[in-house]
């Protein structure tokens, strides 16, 4: 505003014919507020005369004529004839002066803010019209400043939410109270700009006659800041599962909503199952499954294919084209998007959802193709730009390792889990005195849990279960290894206790191995411990012999409904240099009882009352079904178990042995008791109708042993055979001495008798007790 342009035009009878927009900020009335009515009514209302200083009183030249601004502050005016447009004569005022009081203090206040601030300001009035502006506020708002006066404020700026936008204002002219960094989203300009945000400040000015507002334009810092956020977010927290779909839907949580409105992951399937990926280009016919999908809104058909859909990508389309020069691409979606037509369903779910724009980029590691993230904005104006692109591809790159993380955790442990599988015994057979049914829930891991069930000569029967610590392949492999530790130990005939002393020396060397090896193998921070349930089953003498080595107990349940787990001593866990020794319980076991060995999954209460939710316990007090609805009723009733811990579980119900298939008797501590033997062995022999050829060696066999037990041996002398799935004779007398097995010479009289029974026999051991020795032998049947 210069000096010649006057704030306004009165006429002869003081009424306003020009405001000027200096008048506008000064006094916060807006031109059709102004025009046609009295200017001392409008700019000093306490002045009286009907046209005052302003009338047909007034001479040019007049001194000073002091007034207030809508501040408060006083502005100097001077008056003057000026005139108009048809050649008459009006009353012009003027600013007196420089525009400053007479101390010097008073510049205008818009004029500085216009010249020496970078936000959009605004002058409005109370109506929120505006009344002044600068050149950042006409250029944000895509207007001239001589465009937006006397403009409602909301139709200058187009906030999106008009109505929101006008009741802050409108709170701050009745309250009195600023609001300041208030986010506002304003509309864009033109079909071809794009959606702004800025922080809006408003201050109401003196008696509610105006607000002044600026707006400071955050648009590329909200979304720089949106950008990190997003990439800060999916650092954190994508990658924490090992496993590859949730991965990806970790993805998917963090993107939605946010940095898109929908987003999409597909995963080569052969990744989803720890397979190594393809490398890239990716192949036409290379299935992809979509491992993700998330939408800042209704789903109902804004999906092309359910989670879990396996199909290829159609080509051509934006989508194969990554997937074959991996290179992320921002694309514009509208009715005349051409690619739509190759692919329908996804053309479909596109219009449902009313994404405007895509942004796909793909998901690899090391020239492997691992999948194809897609990402939708349905907000118009708001695309994917250049720095869009960028974070992107950091965000793939995350997301591809965290991926490759997690198909090598499957893999590993689809590899330990079949391991295991294969190092389990199949379900065993029945035996005459006991049936079998196992159970096992394996976990996704893999792990180190076994079970085994065999027989023993003398018709029993082992039975062990157990856990390695950790999971994965070097669980597994470690637990093959111990079972067949306790093969061979269990057909040296020990007793439990002894056969977990001697398994323990070998997790020992075991554990010494692991702790040998290079410092940078993980499985040297491990170490090696291991626990094991070792029972021995005689249904002959009705007991079940067992010890432990850091292992539950197992339960006992017995036909009268009664459920128990029996105290044994429970030793150190295996791969202990220091611990007490192992001890072993004898537990009374009747025909018809059912042993359960369980592993830590399987956690049940000690004493007789136990807890009636306990699915163990509940299952068998009802032992007057099959062994494997018992097994049933377990699984049915386990919860929270799958997947997460390896469960398992051997049922083993007694039956008793037929009694004419035992036959024993004592013989005299005299020369004639082989002879004795021979003919018993003959005469019960004949009456099992076993072949003349097995009956023979075993007359030999019973001839040799008893001999020996003569020898070498002490009263009392007792034989014993047992026809089962193979014929058992069993020697036993009171001696102590440790019979061996020789190599006699040529000219030697004795010493033949063990390798006679040994060459006779498909195996022979010996079993100690605190009454002496057996010595044994096992012949097949034919």
């Amino acid at each position: 505003m210069t000096a010649a342009t006057p704030l306004m035009v009165v006429d002869g009878a003081g009424v306003v014919v020009r405001w000027s927009r200096r008048a506008r900020e000064i006094w916060l009335r807006s031109d059709s507020e102004a025009v046609g009515r009295t200017a001392l009514a409008l700019v000093a209302p306490d002045v009286e005369g009907p046209g005052g200083a302003f009338g047909h009183d007034a001479e040019p030249g007049d001194g000073p004529l002091v007034i207030h601004d809508a501040g408060g502050m006083p502005v100097d005016l001077r008056v003057q004839v000026v005139p108009l447009s048809d050649g008459t004569l009006a009353w012009g005022v003027f600013e007196a002066g420089d525009g400053t009081t007479p101390d010097g203090t008073r510049t205008t206040v818009f004029d500085i803010l216009r010249a020496n601030t970078h936000e959009a300001f605004f002058v409005l009035d109370a109506a929120l019209r505006v009344l002044s502006v600068n050149e950042a506020a006409a250029a944000l708002s895509g207007v001239t400043a001589e465009q937006a006066l006397d403009r409602p404020v909301g139709e200058v700026c187009r906030p999106s939410r008009p109505r929101e936008f006008e009741d802050v204002l409108r709170t701050v002219l009745t309250d009195g109270v600023s609001v300041t960094d208030h986010a506002v989203r304003l509309d864009p300009v033109d079909a071809s700009s794009r959606q702004r945000f800025v922080n809006l400040s408003a201050f109401p000015l003196r008696n509610a006659r105006g607000v002044v507002v600026s707006m400071d334009e955050v648009t590329e810092s909200l979304r720089s800041e949106r950008r990190l956020k997003a990439l800060g977010s999916v650092r954190e927290r994508v990658g924490r599962s090992l496993d590859v779909v949730t991965t990806c839907q970790e993805l998917v949580d963090v993107l939605v909503p946010g940095f898109a409105d929908i987003a999409v992951v597909e995963v080569v399937d052969a990744v989803v199952r720890g397979e190594d990926p393809p490398l890239s280009p990716l192949g036409r016919g290379i299935p992809l499954r979509r491992a993700a999908f998330r939408i800042d809104g209704p789903a109902d058909r804004a999906q092309a294919h359910p989670v879990g859909d396996v199909r290829a990508v159609p080509t051509p389309t934006p989508y194969s084209q990554v997937l074959s020069d991996l290179k992320p691409r921002a694309v514009v979606l509208d009715g005349n998007t051409p690619w739509l037509k190759a692919d329908p369903e996804r053309a479909r779910a596109i219009r449902a959802s009313g994404a405007r724009v895509l942004l796909t980029t793909p998901l690899t590691l090391r020239g492997a193709v691992l999948g194809l993230l897609s990402l939708y904005r349905v907000r118009p104006h708001d695309a994917f730009d250049e720095n869009d692109l960028t974070v992107a591809e950091e965000l793939a790159a995350h997301t591809a390792l965290s991926l490759d993380n997690a198909r090598r955790y499957t893999r590993e442990h689809t590899i330990a889990a079949a391991l295991q599988r294969h190092l389990l015994p199949p379900e065993p057979a029945s035996r005459t005195a006991m049936e079998f049914a196992p159970l096992h829930v394996p976990a996704d891991a893999g792990a180190g849990t076994w079970y085994d069930a065999f027989g023993l000569p003398g018709a029993r029967t082992a039975l062990a279960i157990g856990e390695v610590g950790g999971s994965g392949i070097d669980a597994a492999t470690t637990m093959g290894r111990l079972r067949t530790v306790i093969h061979s130990l269990a057909a040296l005939d020990l007793d439990p206790d002894e056969l977990l002393a001697r398994l323990n020396d070998a997790v020992v060397r075991l554990a010494h191995e692991r702790a040998a090896l290079p410092d940078g193998d993980p499985l040297r921070r491990h170490p090696l411990r291991a626990s094991c349930v070792y029972a021995v089953h005689d249904p002959l003498q009705e007991t079940c012999v067992m010890a432990s080595a850091g292992h539950p107990a197992p339960v006992v349940a017995h036909p009268g409904g009664v459920v128990h787990v029996p105290q044994i001593p429970t030793g150190p866990l295996l791969g202990s240099r220091d611990g007490p020794p192992f001890a072993t319980a004898s537990v009374p076991v009747r025909d018809g009882s059912v042993l359960a060995l369980r592993t830590t999954a399987f956690p049940v209460r000690e004493g007789p009352d136990g807890d009636s939710t306990d699915p163990l316990r509940v299952a068998l007090t009802r032992l007057d079904r099959p062994l494997g609805a018992v097994r049933d009723d377990v699984l049915y009733r386990l919860r929270d178990t799958a997947g997460r811990r390896d469960v398992l579980l051997l049922l083993a119900r007694t039956r008793a042995f037929p009694p004419d298939r035992v036959a024993t008797w004592s013989l005299d501590f005299l020369p004639t008791a082989a002879a004795t033997a021979r003919h018993h062995a003959q005469d019960r022999l004949r009456g099992w109708r076993v072949d003349e050829e097995t009956a023979f060696a075993t007359e030999l066999i019973v001839s040799e042993l008893v001999t020996n037990a003569l020898r070498y041996g002490a009263a009392p002398i007792r034989l014993r055979l047992i026809k089962d799935a193979t014929l058992t004779c069993e020697v036993s007398d009171a001696g102590g001495a440790a019979p061996r097995l020789r190599h006699a010479r040529t000219a030697d009289e004795g010493g033949r008798g063990l390798f006679i029974c040994a060459q006779l026999s498909h195996n022979w051991g010996i079993r100690y007790s605190a009454q002496g020795k057996t010595i044994w032998t096992e012949q097949t049947l034919v």
